[in-house]
């Protein structure tokens, strides 16, 4: 009896009889099939690894035993070429002739192997309401993982930087648009991002012989070595910027970031545009490595209770520690809201 889906064929069976004759034997026996059969490799097998098998025979002659060994079977895994994009940005709203407005995607390789990828930009895309027109140059990766376009961002090039990915490694990349002059307020412009291998692409299970990794096969892989995924723009007459800024002070009268120092955030939310920006909500996750101080949330000086109550902010503990402020319905005329919170370091 072999364990379920063991791939062991040389192994000898045992039978229910023989198990249900050694009951310890049979603990150790499940307990052993449960730990082999919890083994999964996201990605599979590497590709180029050997996969040897040697079978035997033996047979008793006068009394004695005799072992004849098989020639050995060697499979080489082949590369499976696949790719995943992701976008990564939100909704991102625009005003017209707005330049450089990125969108944020992770290309992720989801193959066995090393592999490099091209990239394309289509901002040509039927169903919105405009075209994005491709900034020069119009993909950028995000060398200083910033989340968007930078003095440190790294714009690629066609042929010259193509990002070459280990198995399961990605890599963010920005797309970057100028927004038409003619767009009105509500209308909305899609932008995709295209990564295909540079090996190939086409039907899962095309065959590029030895063209993977090391010479051996590379196979097109379920999502056919090629993806993409959308982003969107929003022209919004309206729109709200959110600068954060943080104060060490450390228990020695200091400025050291060192456990049990304090670190105040303080974060300005400007509302910019002739429109206004209904239930706009601030929402600030506590770091990681650093505990909450109670009583410490303000908005525009005031303080504000921790308690989900009759005030406009809330410290959430339960799952992912953040505090939140409902902020209303805000215009321009409203003016600056300066947001403040104290947070200890562990």
């Amino acid at each position: 009896m072999l364990c379920p889906a063991s791939t062991h064929m040389n192994e000898p069976m045992l039978n229910r009889t023989q198990l249900n004759a050694y009951p310890l034997f049979r603990l150790v026996f499940l307990l052993v099939c449960l730990v082999l059969g919890s083994k999964v490799h996201a990605l599979g097998t590497t590709a180029g690894t050997d996969i040897s098998n040697t079978a035997e025979v033996s047979f008793d002659i006068n009394g004695s035993t005799v072992t004849e060994n098989s020639n050995t079977v060697v499979v080489t895994v082949a590369e499976i070429l696949d790719v995943d994009v992701t976008v990564q940005s939100p909704q991102t709203p625009v005003a017209p002739n707005d330049l450089n407005q990125e969108l944020l995607f992770t290309v992720t390789n989801t193959g066995n192997g090393l592999e490099t990828f091209t990239l394309s930009i289509d901002s040509l895309l039927a169903g919105d309401d405009f075209d994005p027109t491709p900034a020069v140059p119009a993909i950028y990766f995000d060398t200083d993982s910033s989340g968007d376009l930078s003095a440190g961002d790294t714009p690629y090039t066609p042929g010259t930087n193509d990002p070459q990915l280990a198995a399961d490694a990605s890599v963010s990349v920005l797309l970057v648009n100028d927004i038409p002059g003619s767009v009105l307020d509500g209308q909305i412009g899609f932008s995709q991002l295209t990564a295909s291998s540079a090996t190939g692409s086409g039907s899962p299970g095309d065959v590029f012989a030895g063209q993977g990794d090391g010479g051996i096969d590379a196979v097109v892989g379920a999502s056919g070595a090629a993806d993409n995924d959308t982003g969107e723009y929003i022209v919004s007459s309206v729109g709200l910027t959110v600068v954060k800024s943080a104060a060490v002070t450390d228990q020695f009268g200091g400025t050291q970031p060192i456990p049990g120092a304090q670190i105040t955030y303080q974060i300005v939310a400007t509302v910019t545009g002739a429109g206004q920006a209904t239930n706009a909500v601030f929402t600030d996750q506590i770091p990681v490595n650093t505990t909450y101080q109670v009583g410490s949330l303000t908005l525009n000086g005031a303080t504000l209770t921790d308690a989900p109550d009759a005030d406009a902010g809330q410290f959430v503990s339960a799952g992912t520690p953040a505090v939140t402020i409902n902020l209303g319905n805000l215009t321009n005329a409203d003016g600056p809201q300066t947001i403040t919170f104290v947070v200890v370091i562990d």
